[in-house]
């Protein structure tokens, strides 16, 4: 499924015109991402919770030379589906 489809499903869903469930699907993907960008979890219950992790610093190899490089600590948006969720998934 990709973004068109997804806009589709919510307007069909809702009763929206699609140009509402597209504008309301951007409005909800941008509040997560600055939630998440500004360090806050975002929970919604039955779905999962988006947050921000750290990434500690470690060392690797580059794969052409083999040369050790040492990896700076970043931080990652991380998502953790809820039980309901994993449980759709599962069931199939």
């Amino acid at each position: 499924m990709n973004r068109k489809d997804l806009v589709e499903t919510v307007a069909r869903e809702a009763g929206l015109p699609t140009a509402q469930a597209d504008a309301a699907l951007a409005a909800m993907l941008d509040g997560v991402v600055a939630a998440v960008a500004a360090g806050e979890k975002v929970t919604l219950p039955g779905f999962g919770t988006f947050e921000q992790r750290s990434r500690a610093a470690r060392s690797g190899r580059n794969p052409r030379t083999g040369a050790l490089l040492e990896i700076a600590a970043t931080l990652a948006p991380a998502f953790k589906p809820a039980a309901a969720f994993k449980q759709a998934v599962v069931a199939g």
